[in-house]
């Protein structure tokens, strides 16, 4: 009997509003698709979180036994600036400035990702597609929707017609929006416009004489809609219907919304079951944004080289940091919340080395398997990796007491225990544990701090030739100090 059939799992759907039991459309299998990276630039922090919390969600999948099967696609073509449909295509964009071509560009942030996700111990997807690489089975589509009368061809252009939708269909479900109200709040259409509505959205735009990335087709020369590549790849790997669709909030309208319609237009049915959304990550409190300097890369946390954090964090620190929230909640990044994780996270890996060497007896005092149970609930509730992080902390308080000598572990709960604990700590969650030469890392933090309080002294003192030295000799050593506001940082290069 595989660990499913023991546990009912529930999941928050964005299309019902409600949490609903996740029922599976073959048994012991699931189909999941995720919305990946438009691969223009490094990987935001805000998109690791959504793809960590769709790790984290797959992991827990298979370690109940479920087979998933799970696409998480990448953008290489079709995804137009500020997600509008005129414009250049965001890698054309960024080829253009670069002087590279497209594909240079694909490449260069594709392995980018690849490392980011590595590195923070994400299991590869069961199929990793391409929109380029799906031009085809995406112009069949287009042909499909265009015979079912849903879209229509304008100079070259093919856009989907919401409001003919609308009549048979309904346009806006999963978002909550009403027809009559986004007609009533946008503008009216221009004389130079191709769309017949302000609501109707590209399914192939005709490439002008100037646009790098282009295809043929029977509409003449293009490139296809940014929507529509999910929804040819999501049917050909998963079928017209499978479980589940996920992705960050802001894919919620309009991108899952047209995706909605896409695949009703063409198949005459819904194509997903649960559509699962993820929400932002806040830095310091406000919105992430490059433009304004509120912005940090995951390698800037990983190395210390930035000018918002204190030091430099580990991936399994910041992984530990994105799992003591909800999926479905914002979580605010701060200097304060990435030390108070590490400090629970290095509690959490001291208390797994405690719980090899503590001895058992023959009585236990701690109820290991109601509080496994509750570790299965925690996770079963929607993936609640708050409450289960506290259950894991629950068992690091009796593992402390028992090291200690208060409390008892027979030596069939200690088994299980071990078994368990590793297998949300690792398994689930998808940290790692410290390395042992960690420790060696804290001492040199230790002793750098101490060179940056005596330079600092000799610098009070007007010494700047022992202030200098102790800077230079620390930078020839590839340890480098930046004086800020707040006091003085440093990074190992």
């Amino acid at each position: 009997m595989q660990l499913y059939q023991s546990q009912e799992i529930k999941i928050q759907n964005s299309l019902s509003g409600k949490k609903d039991v996740f029922k599976p459309l073959n048994e012991g299998h699931i189909g999941m698709y995720v919305c990946g990276p438009t691969v223009y630039s490094n990987v935001h922090l805000g998109n690791c979180r959504t793809f960590m919390s769709f790790d984290m969600i797959f992991r827990y999948f298979r370690h109940l036994g479920y087979k998933v099967r799970y696409v998480r696609n990448i953008t290489d073509a079709g995804h137009l600036v500020d997600d509008a449909e005129d414009g250049e295509d965001k890698i054309a964009k960024k080829a253009r400035l670069e002087k590279l071509e497209p594909m240079e560009v694909v490449q260069r942030y594709t392995v980018d990702f690849h490392n980011i996700l590595q590195k923070f111990n994400f299991l590869p997807p069961s199929i990793e597609p391409t929109a380029t690489g799906h031009i085809i089975e995406q112009i069949e589509i287009i042909k499909d929707i265009l015979e079912k009368g849903y879209a229509y061809v304008t100079n070259g252009s093919v856009y989907f017609d919401v409001i003919k939708f609308n009549e048979d269909h309904e346009y806006g479900k999963l978002s909550g929006r009403k027809l009559e109200d986004m007609i009533a709040n946008t503008r009216e259409l221009t004389a130079q416009d191709e769309k017949r509505s302000p609501q109707d959205f590209a399914l192939w735009k005709k490439a002008e004489p100037q646009h790098i990335m282009r295809w043929p087709s029977p509409w003449g020369d293009g490139f296809p809609g940014w929507h529509l590549e999910c929804t040819a790849m999501s049917t050909k790997y998963l079928g017209e219907t499978f479980d589940i669709h996920g992705g960050g909030m802001d894919l919620k309208f309009p991108h899952h919304e047209c995706e909605i319609a896409q695949a009703e237009a063409s198949n005459g049915h819904s194509p997903v079951n649960y559509w699962m959304h993820a929400n932002m990550l806040t830095l310091n409190g406000k919105k992430m944004a490059k433009s304004t300097g509120n912005s940090i890369l995951p390698g800037e946390i990983f190395s210390g080289d930035n000018a918002i954090l204190s030091k430099s964090f580990s991936p399994s620190v910041v992984r530990f940091f994105m799992m003591q929230a909800h999926y479905t909640s914002i979580l605010d990044l701060s200097n304060d919340a990435l030390l108070a994780s590490e400090k629970g996270f290095n509690r959490l890996m001291d208390a797994l080395k405690i719980l090899k060497q503590i001895e058992t007896s023959k009585i236990s005092d701690f109820d290991v398997v109601a509080w496994k149970q509750k570790c299965y609930d925690a996770m079963n509730d929607d993936f609640n990796t708050p409450i289960l992080i506290a259950q894991l902390f629950e068992a690091v308080k009796h593992i402390n007491a028992i090291k200690e000598g208060r409390e008892s572990i027979s030596a069939e709960d200690k088994t299980l225990l071990e078994s368990t604990i590793n297998a949300f700590v690792f398994d689930v969650l998808g940290l790692e544990a410290k390395n042992e030469n960690e420790g060696g890392t804290d001492k040199l933090a230790g002793v750098v701090e101490l060179l940056i309080e005596l330079r600092k002294e000799a610098r009070d003192n007007k010494d700047f030739a022992t202030s200098d030295k102790i800077r230079d000799q620390l930078a020839g050593m590839g340890i480098q100090l930046k004086d800020g506001k707040e006091g003085t940082t440093f990074s190992v290069l």
